[in-house]
């Protein structure tokens, strides 16, 4: 197994796939580099070098009990970028991913990146404060919490069987393979990581970090997502980046890069080759 081991002797596991231009995935909570697979076979097979990593906490990484903020999680990209010595990169975040992206972004750098794209991604600020009227209500997240420290096993079957894919929406027809392997995803990683890691998705804010990112960014979102409501997400990182570009899916859940993979790949291609 591939790692690198960070400043504060975390490992963290990565997947390095193919030559050409580097494509670097970060995923959503709490899950693993596993969830890129779709993105990472259909890249490879177009002549890009695509890397994924576990977040610390997560997968395959080290279990620790600290470190679980922002600020770490883009140090740990940044370690991993410098390790394989990435230039002209295009960086891909799912979710906590995007605000990965974004936050690594801001604090590191554009010198090793062409372009960024952040898909049903949490910033600028999920929760609801003064300044963002528009977001959920902290108790939605400490509820979060709750049920990750106390059975998480359930709580992550739910998710994964009702809104993350949309299952939970008349007409839908889940995929219990794709429910049981977000379950198995969410299980590899530590309890510890996970509850913390609500903190981190759902209280930075990244609105600042969007004003300083100047490389062309697509923010690719579905107006029908449950986990990241759409108004208070995409249309507004998108009006915070320099080159923002907001594409709208009409009906799309939140786990779309699984359910809709063909449409999202299609369009990150041509992102990418724009």
């Amino acid at each position: 197994m591939a790692t690198i081991t960070t400043k504060d002797g975390v490992e963290i596991y990565y997947k390095d796939w193919g030559k050409g231009q580097p494509i670097v995935f970060s995923h959503g909570w709490p899950l693993s580099a596993d969830d890129w697979d779709t993105q990472m076979m259909f890249f490879l097979h177009h002549g890009y070098r695509v890397i994924a990593h576990d977040r610390r906490g997560h997968g395959r990484s080290s279990q620790v009990a600290d470190g679980h903020d922002m600020d770490h999680y883009a140090d740990d990209l940044a370690a991993v970028t410098a390790h394989l010595d990435l230039s002209n990169a295009i960086h891909v975040g799912h979710s906590t991913g995007g605000g990965e992206v974004v936050h690594y972004l801001a604090r590191h750098g554009e010198s090793r990146v062409a372009k960024a794209a952040i898909v049903s991604a949490v910033p600028p600020l999920m929760v609801k404060t003064s300044a963002n009227p528009g977001g959920l209500p902290k108790e939605v997240f400490d509820n979060f919490q709750e049920q990750t420290a106390i059975n998480r096993a359930q709580f992550y079957r739910d998710v994964a069987a009702g809104p993350f894919y949309g299952y939970n929406r008349p007409g839908a027809k889940a995929s219990e393979a794709v429910i049981q392997n977000w379950w198995r995803q969410g299980m590899m990683g530590g309890a510890k990581a996970h509850y913390d890691g609500i903190v981190a998705f759902s209280q930075t804010d990244f609105t600042e970090d969007l004003k300083k990112i100047t490389v062309p960014v697509l923010v690719m979102h579905g107006d029908d997502d449950q986990i990241v409501p759409y108004a208070d997400a995409g249309p507004l990182s998108a009006k915070l980046l320099k080159n923002g570009t907001l594409k709208t899916y009409k009906g799309f859940p939140h786990g779309m890069p699984t359910t809709e993979a063909a449409t999202i790949n299609a369009d990150l291609l041509a992102f990418i080759k724009g």
